[in-house]
């Protein structure tokens, strides 16, 4: 591996929440360098990298909900006192979605939270989903937001299976966006898409019923996805950390076991 591994924490979210600092040190002893916050779990900022300091993980980055950062920019703050080199929009809900009136927003709103994340001498990034692969006059949308928002206040973080997902190469879209994807999410998966896959996420607790069976989270080596082939056009596009996320436990795992064995795999390319 050429590449430092984090994981995002949001793949051990129950576990972060009933010990914080305990699953913060499972994650380092399982070989992880860096982690990718998805919230704090009520601790402050100087708590968390004092954490982080004593157990020897890189503060990466946080994903942080759009609405948040829009209703109180200065939440920024906290994540760039903590140490964090990247700060993400990881999800859009329903009415900021592409087809939508208010995705204009978040162009407008990606461009002032980039300068915002800038003067903090952290940069702003975002997180796809399939969604983003909705066309808009022939173009993706995300592809739109790209060339809409300049890589100066925006950088790419791919997702390799909601690429995949949305009808896309991961490795191509990698390289497409080359210089631009500091930060790559490593993600497998079995099955295909699903009227209600997002139930998988956890958003919806009452549809996991339905998708199961049909689509399922895998960890990283144990799905449908070609990762030497990414990681070789993460290589050859200045990609400097990829971060492992696994919505949902599967294979009979905990969350923590899936992590672990997504990192012994890349442990092996």
């Amino acid at each position: 591996m050429k590449f430092p591994i984090a994981l995002q924490l949001y793949s051990v979210r129950d576990d972060m929440a009933a010990d914080f600092e305990g699953t913060l040190k499972k994650v380092k002893a399982l070989g992880y360098e860096g982690v990718e916050f998805a919230g704090l779990y009520g601790h402050s900022a100087a708590e968390v990298k004092a954490l982080c300091e004593q157990i020897g993980l890189v503060a990466l980055s946080a994903h942080v909900p759009f609405v948040d950062m829009m209703n109180d920019p200065s939440v920024l703050d906290d994540y760039a006192a903590i140490g964090c080199k990247y700060v993400v929009i990881p999800y859009l809900t329903e009415e900021y979605r592409p087809g939508n009136e208010k995705f204009n927003e978040v162009i407008k709103g990606a461009a002032m939270l980039g300068e915002k994340a800038n003067s903090l001498g952290m940069t702003l990034a975002y997180h796809n989903h399939d969604f983003e692969f909705t066309k808009i006059d022939g173009a993706y949308a995300l592809d739109i937001l790209y060339s809409e928002v300049p890589a100066s206040l925006l950088q790419a973080e791919l997702d390799t299976c909601w690429v995949r997902v949305g009808g896309e190469d991961p490795a191509a879209y990698v390289r497409k966006y080359a210089g631009r994807v500091d930060v790559l999410h490593l993600k497998d998966y079995f099955g295909s898409k699903t009227e209600n896959m997002y139930a998988l996420i956890g958003l919806d607790e009452d549809e996991k019923k339905d998708t199961q069976g049909k689509f399922e989270f895998r960890p990283v080596g144990s799905g449908v996805q070609d990762f030497p082939g990414i990681l070789a056009a993460a290589e050859e596009s200045g990609v400097k950390w990829v971060v492992v996320e696994q919505d949902e436990p599967s294979m009979g795992l905990t969350p923590i076991e899936c992590a672990e064995k997504s990192i012994r795999y890349l442990q092996t390319l």
